[in-house]
């Protein structure tokens, strides 16, 4: 298999001010197409939102610079809140696209990539886990896209208990997946961006709600993926887990590196 590699060149992003109900408007149009690739490209890429960013968290005088930027086999983007960290990861993601610039997956500008395409490639975890569950249990959580794939349910549900087990979650299979703990919540929101297999991870704050042997755990993970090949971009403010796992470390602020 080739090698995957995502190169930023001349990126520049801007936030815009947009009216809370057009952009709702926006995202409840496209979900009600019914286009199921296209929901579960969303759906891999964290949360309903995936192209459409929340007016929330849009600030006028934001922005984002990159000259260049490669991702190396393990990155981790540190900063203070507001540096750019997240803004970077979901560039990278193609959950946001730049105003200028090129990203690019292998020698492949991703403006010339569908949302579909996009999501099997590269995956994302949001910062809060809730913003990207949506399925009513964890089982359905991480078996659902599978299903979407054209994989029979009983073998969709075989690979789903894996990672149930591995992240600790099997004694919740079916609770109701708005009352697990942010905890279980991070967990299980990991384990279901993991389930499709992208080539390319990016977490945001992925330690977050997990205790020290947990954050070990994941570690423990994530140098499997490593091993396999899969890259990962860290947003983290938890040196000692990017320690753990030898990321290379790029520094963030006022929307470009320092380092």
């Amino acid at each position: 298999m080739q090698k995957f590699s995502i190169k930023l060149k001349g990126v520049h992003f801007a936030y815009p001010i947009k009216n809370k109900k057009e952009s709702n408007k926006k995202t409840a149009t496209s979900l009600s197409k019914g286009n199921v690739a296209e929901i579960h490209s969303l759906r891999n890429g964290g949360g309903l939102d995936r192209g459409v960013e929340s007016p929330l968290k849009m600030r006028g005088n934001f922005s984002i610079d990159i000259e260049e930027f490669s991702p190396s086999l393990c990155t981790a983007i540190m900063g203070e809140n507001g540096s750019g960290k997240t803004t970077l990861g979901k560039l990278v993601a193609g959950i946001i696209r730049p105003d200028k610039g090129q990203i690019f997956y292998n020698q492949t500008d991703i403006k010339n990539l569908k949302l579909g395409e996009i999501g099997k490639q590269v995956g994302y975890l949001f910062q809060e886990p809730s913003r990207q569950i949506f399925a009513p249990n964890p089982l359905e959580e991480i078996s659902f896209p599978l299903e979407l794939r054209g994989i029979s349910k009983e073998d969709a549900q075989e690979k789903a208990h894996k990672l149930l087990k591995l992240f600790e979650l099997e004694h919740i299979i079916n609770h109701t997946t708005y009352t697990l703990s942010r905890g279980e919540k991070q967990r299980l929101a990991i384990a279901a961006t993991m389930v499709c297999e992208p080539r390319f991870f990016v977490l945001d704050e992925p330690t977050t709600g997990l205790d020290k042997r947990r954050r070990h755990l994941l570690a423990e993970t994530l140098f499997i993926l490593q091993e396999q090949g899969v890259g990962i971009l860290l947003i983290s403010h938890d040196r000692e887990f990017v320690n753990i796992l030898g990321a290379e470390i790029r520094q963030m602020e006022g929307g470009k590196f320092i380092d």
